[in-house]
């Protein structure tokens, strides 16, 4: 009998890979666990340098140069993906930015071009890598496409700021993308992690505290981890989850239920 999660045969593309505690990295390793072959990419050649340990660790043979303000990076990954496998069986997009004055300041003080770029790169980069895995996935007759998004989307979280918009846009654009690519087989949807320290966590102010909270009052006082989130993804993607589409799926230890 075959695992619950069987990804064997499978070919996966996943970014937001900064280091060895990245949610992304714990992604990786549920699917390279579960069989899966992989293609991971680097914003540039200095983050290269610090996905190196985790390229070496899983033996992930395709690597690739992916900035989303960079329209031509995101073409060429997918060129390469065609080239190596011929499809794609689901994507995880796992990125945001804000620029610092943005993010810790007040939403109604956003400056025009920082929400204009909080959105690219949160929010309609997301959009953008489904157009472009859309004709990869059908030649997999179909798919998986998985983002990364956080409880400050419904409700308000302090020091998070405009980011909490870019993920309510994120949930939004997984619904509406879940229903226009289900008929071509193609499930979307988010995934939603409780805090936990990386790097991206590191710039929004007192995230000890948000942790500490989350802690004392989830039900089950304790923190995710990237293997949580990697294990709940690597469902998703896999043909266990083949009718779920269309979610937002808590990993929190249940803090999303408390007032």
């Amino acid at each position: 009998m075959k695992p619950i999660i069987d990804l064997s045969g499978k070919v996966g593309l996943i970014t937001g890979i900064a280091n060895e505690k990245s949610i992304s990295t714990g992604v990786a390793e549920a699917c390279v666990e579960a069989g899966a072959r992989l293609v991971v990419t680097y914003q540039n050649e200095k983050t290269r340098a610090f996905i190196e340990p985790v390229v070496h660790r899983l033996g992930l043979e395709h690597v690739c140069l992916m900035d989303v303000t960079r329209p031509e990076t995101m073409d060429e990954t997918f060129a390469t993906i065609d080239r190596a496998f011929g499809k794609l069986d689901f994507a995880i997009h796992s990125m945001a930015f804000a620029k610092r004055d943005d993010l810790h300041g007040r939403v109604v003080d956003t400056s025009a071009d920082g929400f204009a770029l909080a959105m690219d790169v949160s929010t309609h980069s997301f959009v953008r890598m489904a157009k472009c895995a859309e004709p990869l996935m059908e030649k997999a007759g179909g798919g998986a496409l998985i983002t990364m998004t956080y409880l400050g989307s419904e409700k308000v979280i302090p020091h998070y700021g405009v980011m909490g918009l870019c993920k309510a846009a994120l949930e939004a654009a997984t619904r509406y993308m879940a229903c226009e690519l289900g008929q071509k087989n193609i499930r979307v949807n988010a995934v939603s992690p409780g805090p936990l320290m990386t790097r991206a966590a590191s710039g929004i102010a007192r995230f000890d505290d948000l942790m500490a909270s989350a802690v004392e009052r989830s039900p089950m006082h304790s923190l995710v981890t990237p293997e949580d989130i990697g294990a709940l993804t690597a469902f998703l993607v896999s043909d266990a989850g083949r009718l779920v589409t269309g979610g937002v799926h808590f990993v929190d230890a249940g803090y999303n239920i408390i007032g």
